[in-house]
């Protein structure tokens, strides 16, 4: 008889040394429907869809595709099978072009010695940007592509191996509201001729607009399964974290210090900035708006000194700073969370506790060696104080979870007692539970005189977090609002170039 599934999971079970991933799950998937997999991090759902896909293997359990049971699934005999994967950390090639990128391993050919049909190449690559909405050269080289064009670039790779399950992890973190709205378009499409897709994401607002069925998962169980709408968003926040979530209150009427701590005059950087100047005080959150390509993580680089300025001046509490190196700016006061976590903001292969105690080591320097002991102790409390899921601070950052992982970079820059901290997309790929925690720990920073500069491409988050404004579009700054001047309709007024006078 033939399964009304494409794909049937029994039984799933899953451990690592020190986590047991996986419980017995349960997880089915109709032909053409789109099957949200929510949860916490750490919840299991990224060790699922690597078994689905063939990086791991399961320790116990049934894989059945169209009703047929399924042995040793590999990577190879997955893609075989019609599985592909949009992964939500890019796995691409800097060195090679776009087009390069998108059909590696999958090149036209043009004769039976395998030789490139180098026009073909081109017209396919230009065909599939197009028909997800982005306008990028194809033979630019990813390198020199921003983090959303790389996160359209997966999905370009992904759509042109024409598979019939595609696997789509966190795939609107990066991206702007238009190629949110482009890539939820492509779903409908696919879905309309068959496509099955597994969507995670912990942006809820989107369930609403793709999801046709449900699954969350909570500590590696599976906790339900239901069609979209049966439940509201607080019972299913309550499924995802085990307990009632309250939004962090931000006070409105919360006082911001007179003192200005860091002033910015004229700072560019051609192409990328433009005469940015702006300031900041004492215990006031500054959140930065704009498109993907509006300067703004490029603003935040030059002030953390990562990039060379070719111009301007940084004043910290009225002084000129001299920054040739990040290393200059956490010596001045300056820490900075990075947008990529993984690629910037740690290092995979050290454990949590070297991790945590790279930018602040001076600190635990005892006649000129680490003092074991206290950088311990000091470990293990941030651990504690941030709720980090670990099952020891000698467990490598790699084995984290993406919310974990971001919380091991803040307590980082926690333990460097920083006066400026940047904190770039802090809740990106982060589950709602974790977002919360991160926001109590800025509002918490501020209240105690930390001047915070926060990058994000998330409006409602903007909205909520924010003392004040700034807007940029093409390098430059377009306007500046206050919390209570500011709609959602005058920001993208401002990030579109124009005036803040819609709304």
């Amino acid at each position: 008889m033939q399964s009304k599934y494409i794909l049937e999971m029994r039984g799933i079970s899953k451990s690592f040394p020190g986590v047991k991933a996986l419980k017995k799950v349960d997880f089915a998937l109709r032909a053409g429907e789109v099957h949200c997999l929510i949860g916490e991090n750490g919840a299991g759902k990224s060790t699922l869809i690597k078994i689905i896909s063939g990086a791991h293997s399961p320790d116990s359990g049934e894989i059945y595709f169209k009703g047929q049971l399924v042995n040793e699934l590999n990577a190879q005999k997955a893609r075989q099978l019609g599985v592909s994967v949009i992964y939500q950390e890019m796995n691409l090639i800097p060195q090679l072009s776009v087009a390069e990128n998108i059909f590696l391993g999958n090149e036209p050919t043009r004769t039976r010695l395998g030789f490139v049909h180098k026009k073909q190449l081109i017209e396919k690559t230009q065909a599939i940007l197009q028909e997800i909405g982005v306008s990028i050269h194809p033979h630019k080289l990813v390198r020199d592509l921003s983090t959303a064009e790389q996160q359209m670039l997966e999905i370009a790779k992904a759509l042109a191996l024409d598979k019939e399950i595609l696997i789509m992890d966190e795939p609107t973190a990066s991206l702007t509201a238009q190629n949110t709205e482009d890539l939820f378009r492509i779903i409908k499409r696919l879905t309309k001729r068959g496509v099955s897709i597994i969507y995670i994401s912990h942006r809820l607002q989107e369930l609403s607009i793709i999801a046709d069925r449900v699954t969350v998962l909570r500590d590696g169980a599976h906790i339900s399964t239901f069609a979209w709408g049966k439940v509201t968003t607080s019972e299913l926040i309550t499924m995802m974290v085990g307990r009632e979530v309250k939004p962090v209150a931000m006070a409105r009427n919360r006082q911001i210090g007179q003192e200005c701590v860091l002033e910015v005059e004229g700072l560019r950087k051609e192409p990328q900035v433009k005469e940015v100047s702006f300031r900041a005080y004492q215990g006031e959150i500054v959140c930065f708006a704009g498109l993907v390509g509006s300067g703004r993580t490029e603003t935040m680089r030059l002030i953390f000194g990562a990039d060379p300025r070719d111009s301007g001046q940084i004043f910290l509490y009225g002084k000129e700073l001299r920054l040739r190196s990040p290393a200059d700016a956490v010596r001045d006061g300056i820490g900075m969370l990075t947008e990529d976590r993984k690629g910037q903001g740690l290092v995979l292969g050290l454990p949590v506790r070297e991790n945590m105690t790279l930018a602040s080591l001076a600190n635990f320097l005892k006649w000129g060696r680490i003092n074991r002991a206290h950088e311990g102790q000091v470990v293990g409390e941030q651990v504690k104080t941030l709720n980090i899921v670990t099952p020891s601070i000698e467990h490598l950052a790699r084995n984290l979870s993406g919310g974990n992982q971001q919380k091991v970079v803040l307590a980082k820059w926690l333990l460097t007692e920083s006066k400026v901290l940047i904190f770039d997309e802090p809740t990106r790929g982060v589950d709602v539970g974790a977002k919360e925690e991160i926001y109590e720990i800025m509002r918490f920073l501020a209240q105690q005189g930390v001047t915070i500069l926060m990058v994000s491409s998330d409006l409602p988050e903007v909205l909520r977090m924010g003392d004040r404004i700034i807007v940029m579009s093409e390098g430059k700054i377009t306007g500046e609002l206050s919390r209570d001047e500011a709609t959602q309709e005058k920001l993208m007024a401002l990030m579109l170039g124009g005036v803040a006078n819609a709304g």
